[in-house]
């Protein structure tokens, strides 16, 4: 199955996710990190000296591998995702946009954490909060959050400009109880990087963990490929044109993105942040085996 393909023609977004995180399950089987826990929704590994009361035999002879029953009261993570719905996550227009690709990304990791009956919110974002809604973990709380992400993914898309400064901020300070933040942004914001590695500073110094998964089209942003003919540029968050051969700006804005693109991604290993690469032109399930290293280290 080509994921990128069913993600264009979107149909039932629980069912996307279900099968991106089905499929990243069985690649884990055959992967080097094949360690943890394959059956993560019910299982850990077993520690010695417990009882084996609780080890799963069964999962032993396929795995060769002892994992014990994992019950409910055993996990207690809490997970915030920020979700970027500013117009810059609506490029590009062919093809799975910043978006599309942010909000399969974010319903694939509820659905992930759904498995483990662990707590999940939702906050979508541009120039202010749109949305937030807090951590549970109940079937009807994981209904409204894939709701409330299919009807982000339908919003218009005009001309909202992105704040991600103010929201890291706020974000810190509602939640009060150590959780994981998860954020799908390209992270770009009006405001100075400075005040924006301050923002992700915030987050980290309420000591909570945090992965920016940071969603760009590299080939046309990053590297700036075009071919060298008239073009339109428009800023999709402003509505300004200009016209040009790429040629003419191409050295001075690829210097300048890949400078903030080294500066971000060399703030976020400074703060401790995982920065994970998201080529949304790249299949999505390449975004899962980050998060689940993550998930598995947070519950020791």
């Amino acid at each position: 199955m080509d994921l990128n393909q069913e993600i264009i023609r979107i149909d039932n977004l629980e069912l996307l996710a279900k099968q991106v995180v089905e499929g990243f399950i069985t690649g884990l089987h055959k992967s080097p990190y094949h360690g943890f826990s394959v059956e993560f929704a019910e299982h850990r590994q077993y520690n010695a000296g417990e009882s084996i009361r609780n080890i799963d035999w069964k999962l032993f002879a396929r795995t060769e591998r002892l994992y014990v029953k994992r019950f409910e009261e055993e996990t207690n993570l809490r997970c915030q995702i920020l979700l970027d719905v500013s117009s810059s996550m609506y490029y590009p227009k062919t093809g799975v946009n910043k978006l599309r690709f942010s909000v399969v990304g974010a319903a694939s990791v509820m659905n992930m954490l759904k498995r483990q009956r662990d707590a999940v919110g939702l906050t979508v974002f541009n120039n202010q909060i749109e949305d937030h809604i807090p951590a549970k973990s109940s079937a009807s709380h994981h209904q409204l959050l894939m709701k409330t992400l299919h009807d982000a993914d339908n919003r218009n898309a005009d001309q909202k400009e992105t704040d991600v400064i103010s929201t890291l901020h706020e974000i810190a300070e509602r939640i009060n109880r150590r959780s994981m933040v998860v954020i799908f942004s390209d992270m770009f914001d009006s405001g100075d990087e400075a005040a924006l590695f301050d923002a992700l500073q915030h987050l980290k110094f309420n000591k909570h963990e945090v992965i920016l998964f940071h969603t760009m089209h590299h080939q046309s942003e990053l590297n700036f490929d075009f071919e060298n003919r008239p073009y339109t540029f428009e800023d999709i968050e402003t509505g300004e044109r200009v016209k040009l051969f790429p040629s003419e700006v191409k050295q001075h804005y690829t210097a300048e993105l890949n400078r903030f693109y080294t500066n971000l991604r060399n703030k976020c290993a400074q703060y401790k942040i995982d920065f994970v690469e998201c080529d949304v032109s790249k299949p999505i399930d390449q975004i899962l085996l980050p998060f689940m290293v993550k998930r598995q280290r947070m519950r020791g």
